[in-house]
């Protein structure tokens, strides 16, 4: 155990120290330097985050991965069909409630909180169970995402263009280091007591699925209640270094009682469903439990690192790029950073080694994150240039999402597969923790308060979709490698058939 746990202090550390250094020598780059304390507070965090990403890292593969599969594995035996799905609801909703970045964004949009948090549960939820049948049914993905962005799309028309961008970012949020393990390896577990030929391909798509989800719920809550969204998120200033120890020990208790939130309705449920139908043999049940103690010490450090370090770090540094007066600075400085936040989530890791797992070595996992280090760039510079020229999102999600479906009709579908679940689990606690307030921070002084939520909101949207392209596209360039014609289906030119929506040109 003290060998794998070295690896992962290893790993963590080559992580998070690209992204820790170019923050840190943007601070004495730029002008107005961060106060002493703030920048000791930021390396503090740092040093958080590290320990925390290993730990959580640990407790991942011995106890959130394991629990999903045999979960899966258990309720898929039972070739029960409103067994699998009731199952897949529950697990949907208790994870989802559960997820850190959903707690952090709802935090920074006023009383609405709870109400997000709910409807984007029951979002998860139901678009689980949406991803269970098709995998005991054995329906194509490409066309079930054909399906549900389509029902997303037509109903965004009739939702006023403020909340567009936070729709799209609540289908980001929602994939962090709670969900994307436990529903990955549920899917998993579904796909391999299914067995067959296309178990590979099955196993894969399950959080591309439950990514749509918060999308379409937050838009139907949109549309029918209109709520107020606050936009402002707290710049916290530390009075002296006096005040470092206390700040430090209130966010260390804040997300400790946070992440007991998440982890607890994750291990309760597992306990029942153990006690009632498992019964796993007292070894591994212990090592389960240990994992799980593992994963709620370093969520706890993670998420204290980022609060203490990167959120008001993420909002100064947005502000000071921008009052340089130059907006390509801007744009080309935050996607440098974003190429390396990438590397800092702990959930595209996880992804990463499942995919080197599933492909049998064959897509190895460094090269998945290196095509996300690539996307991260394209992502975070195009968010930064619709900020700047105060473009509307319609005018990215819309081609962006033609463009990532009719790559899916074409690309072997383990491609699809993987590159849907790799946009969702890039925008993990570093997007919402960092990179959101960089852009709230910047959209403030661009184009003031009231153009946060056109403008800064979308970046979780855009860090999502352009993997889907990026990866898809490397399908195609496979494809075409290993000699392969590239044919469009024929049930691709049949969804295209029929009427044409014309969005508001105002959109």
């Amino acid at each position: 155990m003290n060998s794998i746990l070295f690896k992962k202090f290893k790993e963590s550390f080559l992580s998070v120290l690209p992204i820790t250094a170019v923050i840190i020598a943007l601070n004495f780059i730029l002008p107005d330097r961060m106060p002493a304390e703030q920048f000791v507070s930021f390396l503090i965090g740092a040093a958080l985050l590290i320990i925390g990403m290993a730990l959580y890292s640990l407790g991942s593969d011995t106890a959130l991965a394991p629990i999903g599969e045999t979960i899966g594995n258990r309720v898929t035996g039972t070739k029960n069909v409103f067994t699998i799905l009731l199952v897949g609801f529950i697990i949907g909703v208790i994870v989802t409630v559960a997820e850190p970045d959903l707690l952090v964004l709802g935090g920074q949009l006023g009383d609405i909180k709870w109400i997000l948090i709910t409807t984007i549960s029951l979002g998860v939820g139901v678009f689980l169970m949406i991803a269970l049948a098709r995998i005991f049914k054995k329906v194509n993905l490409n066309i079930i995402l054909a399906i549900l962005y389509g029902l997303t799309f037509i109903l965004a028309i009739f939702v006023d263009d403020k909340y567009i961008a936070l729709s799209f970012d609540s289908g980001g949020v929602t994939t962090g280091p709670i969900t994307v393990p436990f529903i990955m390896a549920l899917g998993v577990g579904v796909a391999g007591v299914l067995g067959g030929k296309e178990q590979k391909d099955n196993a894969f798509g399950v959080v591309a699925i439950c990514s749509v989800g918060p999308i379409f719920t937050v838009l139907l809550l949109c549309l029918i209640f209109r709520p107020e969204i606050a936009t402002d998120v707290e710049h916290v200033v530390i009075d002296g270094f006096s005040s470092l120890p206390p700040f430090i020990g209130v966010n260390l208790l804040e997300c400790a009682k946070e992440v007991a939130i998440a982890i607890l309705p994750v291990s309760a449920f597992f306990l029942l469903f153990n006690f009632i139908f498992v019964r796993l043999p007292s070894q591994r049940l212990v090592r389960i439990l240990v994992g799980l103690v593992y994963t709620y010490v370093g969520l706890t450090l993670f998420l204290t690192g980022v609060n203490v370090g990167f959120m008001s770090t993420g909002l100064s540094l947005g502000q000071r790029l921008a009052s340089l007066g130059n907006n390509r600075i801007l744009v080309f400085v935050a996607a440098a950073i974003g190429s390396l936040m990438v590397l800092a989530e702990p959930a595209v890791h996880v992804l990463a080694k499942q995919v080197e797992n599933i492909s049998d070595g064959a897509l190895k996992s460094s090269v998945i994150i290196i095509i996300l280090c690539v996307s991260m760039i394209v992502a975070v510079g195009l968010s930064m240039l619709r900020l700047v020229l105060n473009i509307s999102i319609w005018y990215f999600i819309v081609p962006g999402y033609v463009i990532a479906i009719t790559l899916s009709f074409i690309v072997p579908k383990v491609y699809s597969s993987i590159a849907f679940d790799s946009g969702g689990v890039a925008s993990g606690p570093m997007a919402t923790m960092f990179m959101l307030p960089l852009a709230i921070g910047a959209a403030t002084v661009v184009g003031g308060e009231g153009s946060v939520l056109f403008n800064a909101y979308g970046l979780i949207a855009f860090i999502a979709l352009v993997p889907i392209i990026t990866i898809q596209t490397l399908g195609v360039y496979a494809k075409i490698k290993a000699g392969r014609k590239l044919v469009i289906p024929k049930a691709l030119l049949e969804l295209f058939e029929g009427d044409v929506i014309e969005l508001d040109s105002r959109r």
